[in-house]
């Protein structure tokens, strides 16, 4: 579903619009539009590719989602792949989130377990002045926070991971302790390798030469990587 649509202009927010009124906002020249979606119908898709120009393949992927944390250029447009992490019933959960970056729009879609993005919004709507480097500003933010979502469920684990070995070596034996242990690295493992290739992802937007990401953002970028 359609979560936000929200247009700015020089770094700041102007005014919540209709799918239809977006075409008129990227006619300004100082303006770019923000829409966020939720596990979208294929028709709320189509709408988004009609209104900004979006690639076929970017868009059928971003609909099928299951896909691999990539950055891919299609013309004058950068479609980002990532996938998100939280932790539900004590367990990690696991979504992706797609962004479509031209040079007057952004476009999030969210599949699965996923904080929102409300929290970004509001973040980057109090730093006008970044937010006015354009739409990239925007995707540095999103990347960020899920980043930073990744170190309370590490650290969340290590905790658990360290009881369950004290349980192991304690005097009485239980083999569900075993078994936890076993979830627990296994869970480890799948999100270890759901992250790692988003290393790759950000060293490529860091080296960018695209205009559709200014130098000033890249550093940004940088920063996300390390």
């Amino acid at each position: 579903m359609l979560i936000n649509c929200v247009a700015y202009e020089n770094g700041r927010k102007l005014a919540h619009i209709d799918v239809d009124a977006i075409s008129d906002w990227l006619a300004r020249p100082d303006a770019f539009v923000w829409v966020a979606l939720q596990d979208p119908s294929e028709t709320e898709l189509q709408e988004m590719q009609e209104e900004f120009g979006l690639h076929d393949l970017a868009v059928e992927d971003a609909q099928n989602a299951h896909q691999r944390p990539k950055l891919e250029a299609y013309g004058n447009s950068l479609f980002v792949t990532v996938h998100t992490a939280q932790v539900v019933d004590d367990r990690i959960r696991f979504g992706e989130t797609h962004a479509f970056l031209g040079p007057r729009y952004l476009v999030t879609v969210r599949h699965g377990a996923s904080l929102s993005y409300a929290p970004v919004r509001e973040r980057v709507q109090r730093e006008p002045d970044l937010l006015a480097l354009g739409p990239s500003y925007g995707l540095y933010a999103v990347l960020d926070y899920i980043v930073d979502n990744y170190r309370p469920i590490i650290d969340q684990f290590k905790q658990t991971l360290d009881a369950l070995e004290k349980d192991i070596f304690s005097d009485t034996y239980r083999r569900v302790t075993v078994v936890k242990l076993y979830e627990l690295k296994r869970e480890l493992t799948q999100m270890r390798l759901a992250v790692a290739p988003l290393q790759d992802v950000l060293a490529q937007l860091t080296r960018s030469q695209s205009a559709l990401i200014p130098e000033e953002v890249r550093l940004y970028f940088r920063d996300v990587q390390d």
